[in-house]
């Protein structure tokens, strides 16, 4: 089979090297998440300039805008494209009115950059309950969302947001937890466990990099949840003045696997410390919410 990573391009300063898309060729031709709805042309445009005539399945690891916005120009393109969706997530892409307004209560202008998805119709999407895809095997991945989704096809796993979000900085790796509002640490953690239950093997990220062993980037992603926990924690036993930027501070000095931001450009490091912010209002909501 062959692999390969499709780099979908942003307009939005600091938010090259985050958006993509993964193509699996064999003897179908599958496609792991589309990227947004307002650059969902340059999806289309890297699958015709390898050649692509017909994309077989696409495979949705969740339905944030950002990772499956664009699936409606891609499925004008090629209209033989079958979609792979949590069940929870069909009635969302059929009418994607609560979604939308979701997305634009929590992200904002960056929700107005990615753009509205269109409707799917219901024919086009395969409830994940009811895929028969041969080689497929599909992981119930709650935590970054509840109707997250991981994927292995071929002995590659296809892992989104459920590890976290994964890059290469010159020679840093640099990893940091998707645990937006509303989260459950349990949750999270469980499906963690349940994908480094499956064979190591090569991981695939939806942000953005690729690493050779699952168990050993899963394993580092476990501790840096536990880690975040305790961090968190000690800061909303303080009260909730600056909270926010207590928490980050102290992630930043204490959680090894962030190192790499200091070698970010601003706009980059804007952009990270925004999805990190994110972060830790769920672990923030999630403390809140227990000891209520």
């Amino acid at each position: 089979m062959n692999i390969r990573s499709i780099e979908i391009k942003q307009d939005m300063p600091g938010f090259d090297s985050f958006f993509v898309s993964w193509l699996c060729q064999d003897d179908l031709n599958i496609v792991v998440d589309v990227g947004p709805a307002n650059t969902a042309a340059r999806l289309v445009e890297s699958l015709g300039a390898l050649g692509l005539d017909r994309v077989d399945y696409v495979l949705l690891t969740h339905i944030h805008i950002d990772h499956c916005g664009g699936l409606g120009d891609l499925l004008e393109h090629y209209p033989m494209t079958r979609v792979i969706c949590h069940d929870k997530a069909v009635e969302h892409m059929v009418d994607p009115s609560r979604l939308w307004s979701g997305s634009l209560k929590v992200l904002g202008e960056i929700a107005e950059a990615y753009g509205p998805p269109r409707p799917i119709p219901k024919g086009k999407l395969i409830p994940h309950s009811e895929s028969d895809l041969k080689d497929l095997t599909i992981i119930e991945t709650p935590g970054h969302a509840v109707h997250h989704l991981s994927f292995v096809y071929r002995d590659l796993l296809f892992a989104g947001e459920a590890g976290g979000n994964y890059f290469i900085i010159g020679d840093t790796e640099y990893l940091r937890p998707a645990t937006p509002p509303r989260f459950f640490f349990e949750v999270c953690l469980g499906s963690i466990d349940r994908l480094l239950s499956l064979e190591d093997q090569p991981i695939c990220y939806a942000h953005f990099d690729q690493a050779r062993s699952s168990h050993r980037l899963l394993g580092i992603s476990r501790e840096q949840l536990i880690l975040w926990k305790e961090i968190i924690h000690k800061q909303v036993l303080k009260g909730d003045q600056e909270l926010l930027e207590r928490c980050m501070n102290g992630l930043i000095e204490k959680d090894p696997n962030l190192k790499g931001i200091s070698r970010m450009d601003q706009d980059t490091l804007k952009r990270e410390r925004f999805f990190m912010a994110n972060a830790i209002k769920g672990f923030i909501g999630y403390f809140k919410e227990r000891d209520d």
